[in-house]
């Protein structure tokens, strides 16, 4: 466990010879000199022609500048991860409004992808903001669900590359402004619940005027303080894929919060999963199961809610991650700039503690108005590091601070150990680019056993960013199927060990920011040719044991029965 993580923790640091950094020191001296991995730009040698349609207008809408998202999915079940774009739309403009489409492409495991939108039946309707996947159905094909200013829609998967949508999303088609989504099994029953993230009560209708007034006036984009905030809303899924709204008597109706990100973990590895939402400029929400089909809100208990300093933050993208080694889902959230993006270690017991300075992530993140972040391990040396994708708000930002944009810098922390280090620089021309950074979502589209990056920037085109020279080091990837548990094995939890070092993650949907990671599991194995021992547990409470993973293998278990194949990665 890192210092930082100790101190805060309350523990000797004495232990540290026998601890988590211990442990990884010794894997880390395991492991072959390599080169330092770079990202590449690849957007349009793979084909990803794409450009976000913000309708941005004078009139200064606020979803103009919330937008975009996107995930990886394996929408044809062949192993290769495909991407999915999020489009906007036009609140002043119908001809602008028209021109938004969301967008499909399959991957044809050459480095390229084939927008197959069309053939697909995916159709754009209202003013998209981001997306989460999951087998609703338990069909074995992976369905969509996108978040709309307006009603939300599913589009079910109905094999052969082609998608039908669900009248009135199947009891999901909520009219609020929607940001991001999750599938969860929150009740245990073996098919995927869905939370939703809302964000603010405007309209068009409602359009405040903010900025100055003049003269000459200067309008912007309103803080979201102008508004009232929303509930947030949990559906249940009755095992057919159609859904019901659960949301009063769960507990989760009362609580009203700017939500933005949403990511789902098993916060008190209790079996059961809870919720956490990034809400912007109110208190975050902690979601924590009762495992009664009701949830406590107990993000002020547990120490999430606000800054060290007790005020909240622009909370925007969030995720779970077990950066410290510790086998406990911490939690990121990035906020605005001159806030800090906030780090917060789980101590276990419900409790977390703002190690957002020590850990380094405060002062690196200082500049920076975030909104997309992960946790991965980009260098497979066994640490989760942290990419966040960044980007303002403040349309007039030129003209109000010397040399503000609106764009801004990519960030690549690299967990260190004792704490995380800005490596952006060296992080290749991929992390160069600037732009109005909104969705992240992380995944091995190649295959080679390093994870990739695609960012949705806002009124722009995406950025695929290939990782070149992870995989110089070792990993393996890990394909979750349930079977009395939910299909996609959403839910599931992963823990590895090699040697000494053990790591965990969970197979988890949302996280970011309108936004999906791959949901195979990744995991760096340093230079180790296999890993000793991988225990899962399944999102029912069931467990399983699987030993000697040989490295570089992309590996699939199905509930019950162990490994059901493995194939070698493209290194």
């Amino acid at each position: 466990m890192p210092r930082w993580a100790l101190a805060a923790a309350g523990v000797a640091v004495a232990l540290l010879a026998d601890g988590a950094i211990g442990a990884a020191a010794r894997q880390r001296a395991q492991s072959p000199a390599s080169p330092t991995p770079v990202f590449r730009d690849v957007t349009r040698q793979a084909g990803l022609d794409f450009i976000h349609v913000n309708g941005a207008s004078e009139e200064r809408f606020l979803p103009e500048i919330t937008g975009a998202g996107g995930l990886f999915l394996d929408f044809d079940d062949d192993g290769w991860l495909d991407v999915f774009l999020v489009d906007g739309g036009s609140f002043a403009d119908p001809a602008v409004a028209r021109r938004a489409r969301h967008r499909l492409y399959r991957n044809r495991r050459d480095g390229t992808f084939e927008d197959v939108t069309d053939a697909s039946d995916i159709h754009h309707r209202d003013y998209g903001m981001g997306a989460c996947a999951g087998d609703v159905d338990n069909d074995g094909r992976i369905d969509l669900y996108i978040t709309n200013v307006g009603p939300n829609v599913l589009f079910r998967n109905t094999g052969g590359g082609r998608f039908a949508e669900v009248p009135g999303a199947g009891g999901a088609g909520s009219a609020l402004w929607s940001t991001s989504c999750a599938f969860v099994d929150v009740d245990r029953d073996g098919d995927l619940d869905l939370f939703v993230a809302n964000y603010l009560d405007t309209s068009p209708a409602k359009n405040e005027f903010c900025g100055f007034a003049g003269p000459p006036a200067m309008r912007d984009y309103c803080h979201p303080l102008v508004y009232q905030p929303l509930p947030d809303v949990l559906y249940r899924n009755d095992g057919s894929g159609a859904f019901e709204d659960i949301s009063m008597q769960a507990g989760i109706a009362r609580h009203r919060g700017n939500g933005l990100g949403v990511a789902v973990s098993d916060v008190d590895d209790d079996g059961w999963p809870d919720v956490f939402v990034a809400n912007d400029s109110t208190p975050n929400f902690l979601f924590h199961n009762n495992k009664d089909g009701s949830f406590a809100e107990i993000a002020w208990l547990a120490g999430v809610a606000v800054a060290a300093d007790g005020r909240p933050r622009a909370g925007m993208g969030t995720a779970f991650g077990d950066f410290s080694g510790i086998g406990r889902l911490g939690v990121v959230v990035t906020n605005h700039e001159t806030e800090m993006h906030s780090l917060f270690l789980n101590l276990g017991g419900l409790l977390f503690s703002d190690v957002t300075i020590p850990s380094g992530v405060g002062p690196a993140t200082r500049p920076y108005v975030g909104f997309g972040v992960v946790f991965f391990d980009y260098d497979n040396d066994t640490r989760l590091d942290l990419a966040i994708v960044n980007g303002n708000v403040t349309a007039n930002v030129a003209q109000v601070r010397a040399r503000g944009t609106l764009a801004q810098r990519k960030l690549l922390l690299r967990n260190a150990g004792e704490r995380f280090v800005d490596v952006t620089k060296e992080a290749g021309p991929g992390f160069a680019l600037e732009g109005v950074g909104r969705g992240l979502a992380a995944g091995d589209v190649d295959n080679d056993g390093d994870l990739d990056l695609l960012v949705a920037n806002n009124g722009d085109r995406p950025n695929l960013l290939l990782n070149d020279g992870g995989n110089a080091a070792n990993a393996v990837l890990v394909r979750a199927v349930g079977t009395t548990s939910n299909r996609s094995g959403i839910g599931t939890r992963l823990t590895l060990t090699t040697g000494e070092r053990r790591q965990v993650r969970e197979v988890q949907s949302g996280s970011s920011y309108l936004a999906q990671n791959d949901l195979r599991a990744h995991f760096g194995l340093g230079g180790a040719e296999r890993a000793d021992r991988l225990e899962i547990r399944w999102p029912d409470g069931s467990t399983e044991v699987v030993e000697n993973l040989p490295a570089n293998h992309l590996v699939t278990l199905r509930q019950g029965q162990g490994i059901v194949s493995r194939a070698a990665l493209t290194r």
